[in-house]
């Protein structure tokens, strides 16, 4: 979705080395967003190393859920970022009313059509502790996937199709 939220100020975002993937980079880096390639998969200690560069100067967007998914399950990618970059995470969920999906082997794509209403919601900024164990890593996953899961619930909730909403307003 923040490829959809308008002109981006020094944003970077993490995408798969996949052909989707590929078609993905190509559209951010056309609307300005720098893409970073890699996953836990393929290329993940390069795109680590990447990130670690980016993130003193850019916003990094990261689908958290990683490449194989389960959709909407934290990995500890973004988690051991924050730790190592001692940068926060502005956790984010985003609601469109009316899209496209393109289902992924792993997770799908939504592209919002014109006219739709789209919501986002943005948290406030995430501490996570320096040099994280592992037993403190699992700890702020499950931290993290609470504050997400609350964030898409309220996002599916809030978010009213443009007919509702203009019934509303009425």
């Amino acid at each position: 979705m923040p490829l959809f939220m308008g002109d981006p100020c020094q944003m970077a975002a993490l995408t798969s080395r996949h052909q989707d993937g590929s078609y993905l980079a190509e559209t951010m880096a056309r609307l300005g967003i720098r893409p970073v390639r890699g996953s836990s998969g393929r290329s993940g200690a390069q795109a680590l190393r990447e990130a670690m560069e980016i993130v003193q100067d850019w916003h990094l967007t990261i689908t958290p859920d990683g490449p194989r998914g389960p959709r909407r399950q934290m990995k500890d990618g973004i988690l051991y970022l924050a730790s190592r970059s001692r940068r926060r995470i502005v956790p984010a969920a985003f609601h469109c009313t009316s899209f496209w999906r393109l289902n992924g082997r792993w997770t799908d794509l939504l592209i919002p059509k014109p006219f739709s209403r789209v919501t986002m919601f943005l948290g406030e900024p995430l501490e996570v502790p320096v040099d994280l164990t592992r037993d403190q890593m699992a700890e702020q996953i499950q931290r993290l996937q609470r504050v997400m899961d609350e964030f898409y619930a309220t996002a599916e909730g809030t978010a009213l199709p443009d007919a509702e909403t203009s019934r509303r307003a009425a």
